[in-house]
């Protein structure tokens, strides 16, 4: 699905994606997106963040949030990194700035797609003592109560969970977090990793899962909190 304003460039997504053997719908508007995502569900959506009748990110935020296994990939004129944070934490799965190249664009739907089908097919649901992740369904439940996470922090504390005990680098979280070539600066992923804690622990209380790794990045360890 490609929800996009530009005429000329919608034009020319359907006919590139179509060559690639996708069946492709596209809207104008906000409005017409929401119309197309009630009769069906889409297996990636292209997104802009400009369009004359609503914020594209406020519309990602909105669609994530009805729907946790959307493949949402961002695409818009604005490149700079505060907007790509923004774009991924409204939920997000990619974020490509314009004027991209075709084949870069081609390669980022079919990254999504490939681990569309990995999560539904090889993920099992990770339950630790108080906390279940579910990949499929992108939800996160601590003592049963669901954890609303942006899709970026649901990938962080995926990679982490599912390697208990073991430290990860900023730079290996970037890599699972992120599909293209741009990597956030290391303060990004701290304040990623910062408002996960913040939204796991008030549904938790006295329960530590993320413990910072000085030096290296961050580790996994389903165990009490330590008393402060």
């Amino acid at each position: 699905m490609l929800v996009d304003d530009d005429v000329t460039l919608s034009g020319m997504l359907r006919t590139l994606l179509s060559r690639e053997g996708w069946s492709v719908r596209a809207a104008l508007t906000g409005a017409e997106g929401d119309t197309l995502l009630s009769q069906a569900q889409p297996d990636v959506i292209l997104l802009d963040v400009m369009l004359p009748d609503a914020n594209g990110v406020d519309l990602c935020r909105r669609w994530r949030a009805g729907n946790r296994q959307l493949a949402i990939l961002m695409l818009t004129a604005r490149g700079e990194p505060a907007e790509r944070v923004l774009g991924l934490d409204s939920g997000a799965d990619d974020y490509l700035a314009k004027p991209f190249d075709r084949r870069e664009l081609v390669a980022r739907i079919r990254a999504l797609l490939r681990r569309k089908a990995g999560e539904r097919n090889l993920s099992p649901v990770l339950r630790f003592d108080g906390l279940t992740i579910d990949p499929h369904l992108r939800e996160v439940r601590v003592r049963d109560q669901l954890v609303e996470l942006t899709s970026t922090e649901f990938k962080l504390l995926l990679e982490l969970a599912r390697n208990p005990g073991k430290s990860l680098s900023r730079e290996q979280l970037n890599a699972q977090v992120q599909i293209g070539n741009y990597r956030p600066l290391d303060r990004t992923v701290d304040a990623q990793v910062y408002r996960l804690r913040r939204k796991l622990m008030p549904h938790g209380p006295g329960r530590g899962w993320i413990d910072t790794v000085r030096g290296e990045g961050y580790v996994f360890v389903p165990r009490p909190a330590s008393p402060q």
